[in-house]
């Protein structure tokens, strides 16, 4: 059963574990080279972690700038699509319709579709969001000085430690059969088209794995219902 403030307190928990996925993207960024000031001013305007790691590791394996921006762009595509999924929980108009476009990401998506009333979704949007962003920031912060201590942050497994989020925010939503027949074939999709496309589109293509699974779904619903 649902009870109220429980969505408050799981969004401001979520900001703080994703705050340690924020000293890691620090961690990370320090350990490429990429100065204090470029890193945090990345998790404040770029806010969208995948993006982030993707962009950092292809400037330490020696890519172009270009190249990294692009992957980065492709990566922060899928925010896009979570908009418009949540269309209904975003302010209309005006600033506050703004900042509601940088808080759009994984975490806020996956929480407010989570959520049975509107009204509940809106909130937990807002809590998780700015959860989300001052705790993201907060550790990219402390990530990029503690650099320099940690050393070599792929002997502690820190590069596993997104992945891992991404797993946490999935698995609630596997109760589902059409969410699992899109989780599975989207990550079927990806595992084929890794070797074969450009960094950043394989993620791109994986979505294409709900669109399939949406119409695995209707189909069976007008069969039930002609």
């Amino acid at each position: 059963m649902f009870r109220a403030g429980d969505h408050r307190r799981d969004g401001l928990l979520l900001g703080a574990a994703v705050g340690i996925f924020g000293v890691t993207f620090g961690v990370l960024a320090s350990a490429s080279g990429v100065s204090a000031f470029k890193a945090t001013t990345m998790s404040l305007l770029v806010f969208t972690g995948a993006s982030q790691f993707a962009a950092v590791g292809i400037v330490s394996s020696g890519g172009e700038p270009l190249s990294a921006l692009g992957t980065a762009l492709l990566l922060a595509a899928r925010n896009g699509v979570y908009s418009l999924t949540i269309a209904e929980t975003l302010p209309r108009n005006g600033l506050k319709r703004l900042i509601a476009a940088q808080l759009v990401i994984d975490e806020t998506a996956a929480m407010s579709k989570a959520q049975p009333v509107p009204e509940v979704s809106q909130e937990v949007f807002w809590v998780t969001g700015i959860s989300v962003f001052v705790f993201w920031n907060a550790g990219t912060l402390l990530g990029v000085f503690a650099g320099q201590v940690v050393g070599d942050p792929l002997s502690w497994g820190l590069d596993a430690a997104f992945p891992a989020g991404f797993l946490a925010l999935l698995l609630p939503h596997l109760s589902d059969r059409k969410k699992r027949l899109a989780a599975l074939l989207g990550a079927l999709i990806a595992v084929i088209s890794i070797p074969i496309l450009p960094q950043g589109l394989p993620v791109l293509a994986a979505a294409l794995g709900a669109v399939v699974a949406a119409g695995v779904g209707n189909k069976k619903g007008k069969e039930r219902h002609p």
